[in-house]
C-alpha cells in the first residue's frame, strides 16, 4: 500500500523554502540523449519540450511558467544518480524521466529522499514501482504485463518450435526476458536455449551460430532495437529465417536504419499507438508541422507532463507532497486518453498489442 504512505512522506522545511524560492517552475526530463540509445531520448525531449510550451502558451501552471532541464544519462546508472543530484541542485520539482529501468531505479531513490516527483514515460521494470518510494510513477506498462503478452505469443503461435530467449543483462531487458520465460512455461512452453549477450558490440556472430547449430525457429530479444537490428541482420547473412520478436525498445525508426529489409516482418510488443488516438489529434499535427514523427515515447513523456501539470494546476502550487495527492486521487486527460495511478503508481491504460516491421515502417500486425 505505497501510496497510503504519503502521509510519512515529509519536505524538509529547507527545500520547501529553496523550491518556493524560484520565480518559475523548474523540471526536468532526462534519458540517453547520447550513446547508443539517444534516438529514445531525443523522443522524449521533443516531448517534454512541446508539452512545456503549449503549457506555458496557455498560461502556465498557477500564473507560473515552466522551465525545463534536460539530463543526459547516457542509460548509465551511475550516471542517473549524477543527473539526479543535478537536479536537486537546480531545485527541480517533477522529473518526467529516465527512459532505461536501470537508470530510473537508482534516480528514483535520490528523488524520494529530496522530494521530487518522478513520473517515468518508459521505464517497465515492475521493481521501479514495486519497491520505489509514494513519490514514483510511470504512465508506461510493466515488463510482467509486457512479459504474459510475449509468453502467449511464444507459447501458442510458435507451439513445438524451436525458441531462444536471449537478453542484454540490463534490468530492462532481462526482466523482460524473464518475465516473458516465465509466462511461456506457465501454458506449457519451454525455449530451447537461454542465453545473454553483451549490449554494446557489433559483432554477435557466436551467439548467431549457436542458434543456427541449435535449429532456432524464433529468437526472443530482451533488450534495445540497436542489438537486435544487429542480431537480425547477422542471422540472415548466416541464411537463418528465423523469427525475430522482441518488446517496447524496438519502437524507434533507428531499428529499420540499422536492419534495412532484413528487418521485415520483426514483430514487438508495445501499447496502442498514440500517434493513433483522437485524443493526441492536434499535438500530432504540431509536432509533424516541425518535421518530428512523435513515434514511441514521444507522447509518453508529453503525457508524464501533463498529468503532472493537471496535478499542480488542481493543488494550486507545484508543492511536491500537495502534488502527489492529487496524482494518487484524480483522473487525467492526455495525449495518451484519460489515465489514472493505481496505489503503486503505476497507469491504467490498456495493454499491449502486436506490430510489425515492415517496408521502413511499423504497425499493427
Amino acid at each position: 500500500m505505497k501510496k497510503l504512505l504519503l502521509a510519512a512522506t515529509v519536505l524538509s522545511a529547507g527545500m520547501l523554502a529553496s523550491a518556493s524560492a524560484w520565480a518559475d517552475i523548474q523540471i526536468a526530463t532526462a534519458g540517453p540523449m547520447t550513446g547508443q540509445y539517444a534516438s529514445f531520448g531525443q523522443q522524449m525531449k521533443a516531448g517534454a519540450e512541446q508539452a512545456v510550451a503549449d503549457i506555458n502558451a496557455a498560461g502556465g501552471i498557477n500564473g507560473e511558467k515552466l522551465v525545463l532541464t534536460v539530463g543526459d544519462d547516457a542509460c548509465d546508472p551511475k550516471q542517473a544518480v549524477a543527473v539526479a543530484n543535478q537536479m536537486v541542485s537546480k531545485g527541480v520539482v517533477f522529473m518526467a524521466g529516465h527512459f532505461c529501468s536501470g537508470s530510473s531505479i537508482p534516480a528514483s531513490k535520490v528523488y524520494e529522499e529530496e522530494g521530487i516527483i518522478q513520473i517515468s514515460p518508459a521505464s517497465t521494470n515492475p521493481k521501479l514501482t514495486d519497491e520505489g518510494g509514494p513519490n514514483v510513477y510511470r504512465v508506461c506498462g510493466r515488463d510482467d504485463q509486457q512479459g504474459q503478452v510475449a509468453g502467449k505469443l511464444l507459447a501458442t503461435e510458435y507451439k513445438g518450435k524451436n525458441i531462444a530467449i536471449l537478453h542484454d543483462k540490463t534490468a530492462y531487458g532481462k526482466g523482460l526476458a524473464d518475465q516473458t520465460k516465465a509466462a511461456m512455461e506457465k501454458m506449457g512452453g519451454a525455449p530451447a536455449m537461454y542465453e545473454a549477450y553483451t549490449a554494446g558490440e557489433k559483432d554477435y556472430t557466436a551467439l548467431v551460430s549457436k542458434m543456427k547449430q541449435s535449429n532456432i525457429d524464433v529468437a526472443y530479444v530482451g533488450g534495445y532495437h540497436t542489438e537486435a537490428g544487429l542480431i537480425v541482420r547477422q542471422m540472415r547473412d548466416q541464411g537463418m529465417k528465423t523469427q525475430l520478436v522482441s518488446g517496447d525498445a524496438l519502437v524507434s525508426a533507428e531499428y529499420w536504419s540499422i536492419t534495412g529489409d532484413t528487418g521485415a516482418g520483426t514483430l514487438f510488443s508495445f501499447s496502442p499507438d498514440p500517434r493513433k488516438n483522437p485524443a493526441a489529434s492536434k499535438q500530432v499535427a504540431a509536432f509533424k508541422a516541425k518535421g518530428v514523427d512523435p513515434e514511441g515515447y514521444v507522447l509518453y513523456t508529453y503525457a508524464a507532463v501533463q498529468a503532472w501539470a493537471q496535478a499542480a494546476k488542481a493543488a494550486g502550487t507545484a508543492d511536491p507532497e500537495k502534488v502527489m495527492a492529487k496524482l494518487n486521487s484524480m483522473k487525467f486527460d492526455t495525449v495518451l486518453g484519460n489515465l489514472s495511478f493505481d496505489e503503486k503508481g503505476d497507469v491504467t491504460l490498456p495493454g499491449y498489442v502486436w506490430y510489425e516491421w515492415k517496408n521502413g515502417t511499423y504497425d499493427y500486425r
